[in-house]
């Protein structure tokens, strides 16, 4: 379900590259216009039992839509942390336990509002294997997005389940948090003979019951969260691709769509789905559900859910499609371990769109994405990571989850590069993370592992810091005895709150008579300026980040020149020689007395040598720094003093 607001954004700012449709927005309003209307029965007891580490989940399902009923058996194996006589599981009481077995023992329960606290026979001991069969029953009442509904397309009836995030005790027995990942699950699901029944996996028999009913078993071999357990069944009509992932292997693409919607439209949407399954492999790794399946449900909402191998769709174009698909990498195969880090799941499907958009429409069209969501992460509130979980309103709001989250894998890569950067996420995706939950912390510990870069300060300001670095920036040039050019940047940036300045590597593009370059600065100060040296031509135009690698503003301003450029009122200085290939020499003139220091940083802000700081007096001083041992490249000498800062760029050859 689209929000009105958001829909009328989107027709109104074609020129912005915002027109297109995007499926996180999709997925978000969705998800946020259904809570609207069930906010009482939020889920409180999060995050389930911390005693126990759930196994397996069987559910056993017989429902009747006529009555809206549910009669359910839930077989649970879990193994204990630590010993234990007894645990709970996650319940709403609008569903009553009838008994709960081990084996052939009863079992002494109570039911509270939203849990059952189960006595054991005896005390189990830490790993010892435990299997608990919860018999049950009940009119299930919807909350959240709609956890599980009973309601009709057209005449046709449907059921339908969406538990994301604290939907699931609405409608089955369960330890209520992402970070606890059931090893395996089988699905049971009984109905009249009218109904096609969809859930997890594959379908391992098909049985037709002598009371006019019908049983579809349905088995998932891999590792899944209980929020991705799912069923849907109505009247579908089935339609299925193939993902061809090798010379003789494929993988049945299985669409579960309303016939009064099947048109050919719908089949050319939906023929998308292996080329994206390609793509995705391509670029994060193979499809991680390659041995069961992949494919969609239709059901009664506006967005789509990525329940494991069938996605739960409102509709099927093609971006809210890329999104649903991608969330099997960044959502299903590794979920965020709590649902203050949703952006794990969100943020990489929403720039999951734009990978597609890439390669589609090539450069024009990942960046009309990339445009499209920095639109909507500028109006983030709040830090990326979400401190406000009991409001689901807050988990996925979509310019912060979604949009900011984005942009953040967007800024991500234009630091590290192309193919660094597809390397973090394919490193990410396996062991010990693969099929598990994740933080932050721990992607950030894959990016940093991957690249060898420091990249505390990108994830504090991010995903721990709020809003986005507004820029000043202006230039002048003067020329050297050789007919070079030295172009003076100054550049100033607003004080922000959380971080006060942002830390980044901006490129900045520099035309000449002669041509054009890019060179690479790293801003921090509320202050800098910069002397850019051996240019050829004369400079015509200064463009800050000129790829729009940064979620920003920025402001370009003229400077009047003084004749006498660079220049400043409190330090006199110049590194030369510059390029250089074993030393440089640093001379300057204080006009004040300070306590000084020189250090130089790589591109990306690494601090690579720092001389000892030195209180001086106003005079003139000479210092060298040996560049022998460095890389050939560019690099920022700054000399710092106070609140002000001076830096140039250092070629070394």
């Amino acid at each position: 379900m689209r929000n009105p607001f958001l829909y009328l954004v989107l027709i109104f700012y074609p020129l912005l590259g915002l027109a297109q449709t995007n499926g996180g927005i999709s997925c978000a309003q969705a998800k946020q216009s259904s809570f609207a209307r069930n906010a009482r029965y939020m889920q409180l007891a999060y995050p389930g039992d911390d005693k126990i580490d759930i196994g397996y989940y069987k559910l056993n399902l017989d429902i009747s839509y006529a009555q809206r009923y549910l009669k359910g058996e839930a077989t649970i194996s879990f193994k204990p942390k630590s010993t234990i006589s007894s645990f709970f599981l996650d319940l709403k009481n609008t569903l009553k336990v009838d008994s709960i077995k081990l084996g052939a023992k009863k079992l002494a329960f109570a039911q509270e509002t939203a849990k059952v606290n189960i006595t054991l026979d005896k005390s189990y001991t830490e790993n010892q294997a435990v299997t608990v069969d919860i018999y049950y029953q009940g009119s299930p009442v919807a909350s959240a997005f709609g956890s599980f509904t009973f309601g009709s397309h057209g005449a046709a009836p449907i059921v339908w389940s969406l538990s994301e995030p604290y939907g699931a005790p609405d409608w089955f027995p369960c330890k209520d948090t992402p970070a606890d990942k059931a090893d395996s699950s089988d699905v049971w699901i009984t109905m009249p003979l009218g109904f096609v029944s969809v859930s997890n996996g594959v379908l391992t028999k098909k049985i037709d019951n002598s009371n006019g009913t019908r049983t579809y078993q349905w088995k998932n071999r891999y590792p899944i969260a209980h929020y991705l357990i799912s069923i849907s069944c109505s009247n579908y009509t089935e339609y299925k691709n193939y993902y061809k992932y090798s010379a003789t292997d494929s993988m049945a693409v299985t669409h579960y769509i309303y016939p009064e919607n099947f048109s050919s439209n719908v089949r050319n949407q939906l023929d998308q789905t292996p080329f994206m399954l390609k793509l995705f492999s391509d670029k994060y790794g193979q499809y991680p559900f390659i041995k069961e399946k992949y494919g969609h449900e239709q059901c009664g909402f506006g967005g789509g859910m990525e329940h494991q191998t069938c996605s739960s769709m409102g509709s099927f174009e093609s971006s809210l499609v890329a999104h649903e698909l991608a969330h099997q990498w960044f959502g299903d195969k590794i979920t965020c371990k709590t649902w203050e880090h949703i952006w794990l799941n969100e943020g990489f499907a929403t720039f999951s769109e734009a990978i597609y958009a890439e390669a589609i429409g090539g450069k024009t069209g990942y960046q009309t994405a990339i445009n499209s969501d920095m639109f909507y992460a500028k109006r983030a509130i709040g830090s990326l990571f979400v401190k406000n979980i009991s409001n689901e309103n807050e988990i996925f709001g979509f310019n912060r989850t979604y949009a900011k989250g984005s942009v953040v894998l967007h800024m991500l890569r234009g630091i590290v590069g192309e193919e660094k950067f597809f390397k973090i996420l394919q490193n990410y995706l396996v062991s010990p993370l693969a099929y598990n939950s994740a933080t932050t912390e721990d992607f950030q510990k894959v990016a940093e592992q991957t690249t060898g870069l420091n990249l505390d300060y990108f994830f504090k300001e991010w995903v721990y810091g709020e809003s986005y670095p507004k820029y000043t920036y202006g230039w002048t040039t003067a020329k050297t005895a050789d007919g070079l050019s030295i172009l003076s940047l100054k550049v100033t940036q607003t004080k922000n709150t959380t971080p006060e300045y942002f830390l980044m590597p901006v490129d900045i593009k520099i035309i000449t008579s002669q041509g054009e370059t890019i060179t690479t600065v790293f801003i921090d100060k509320a202050t800098q300026d910069i002397d850019i040296p051996n240019i050829k031509g004369d400079v015509s135009q200064v463009i800050f980040d000129p790829e729009n690698k940064i979620l920003k503003e920025v402001t370009e301003v003229q400077i009047t020149p003084t004749g006498k450029e660079p220049i400043s009122e409190l330090i006199d200085w110049k590194i030369s020689p510059n390029p250089t290939t074993n030393e440089v020499f640093v001379d300057f003139t204080l006009k004040q007395n300070t306590v000084a220091q020189i250090t130089v940083f790589d591109v990306l802000g690494r601090k690579i040598k720092e001389l000892p700081e030195e209180k001086l007096s106003a005079d003139r001083y000479t210092r060298s720094i040996k560049s022998n041992d460095l890389v050939a490249g560019n690099y920022i000498v700054r000399i710092s003093f106070g609140q002000y800062s001076f830096a140039k760029v250092l070629v070394v050859r």
